[in-house]
């Protein structure tokens, strides 16, 4: 099963997103900023990080690089309500995918299948 750890300190959107991912087949462990996320990306093993760019105490792509350090295969996805910092998202980590915020759980899930190439959405990028 693929593991999702999630980042994102909004608890409503946190919840959505991981009810969402659960319910498509994700093994989804859920925390609310970067800096919880961290000591659990060193010492257990995700197929992603996805992860909310603007967060307090380490933003999304703080993150993303630390976690690219420790686990330099894991596959990383923003989600970000800013125009402004998908921009800075792009040029940090240029492999990760930047999914901007207002989106329908439906294109998340979606997005999750075609990094993973799995589910209805296989073989279409």
């Amino acid at each position: 099963m693929i593991r999702i750890l999630l980042a994102e300190d909004d608890d409503v959107m946190r919840e959505y997103l991981a009810r969402a991912l659960e319910k498509s087949g994700y093994a989804v462990t859920a925390v609310d900023r970067g800096t919880a996320a961290l000591p659990l990306i060193e010492a257990e093993e995700f197929d992603l990080l996805l992860t909310d760019i603007v967060m307090p105490e380490m933003d999304g792509i703080e993150l993303a690089q630390k976690a690219g350090e420790v686990r330099p295969d894991l596959r990383v996805m923003f989600i970000t309500g800013f125009a402004a910092v998908t921009l800075k998202a792009g040029k940090a980590m240029p492999q990760a995918r930047v999914l901007s915020k207002p989106f329908h759980l439906r294109d998340l899930v979606m997005e999750v299948d075609r990094m993973f190439e799995v589910g209805e959405f296989a073989g279409l990028n």
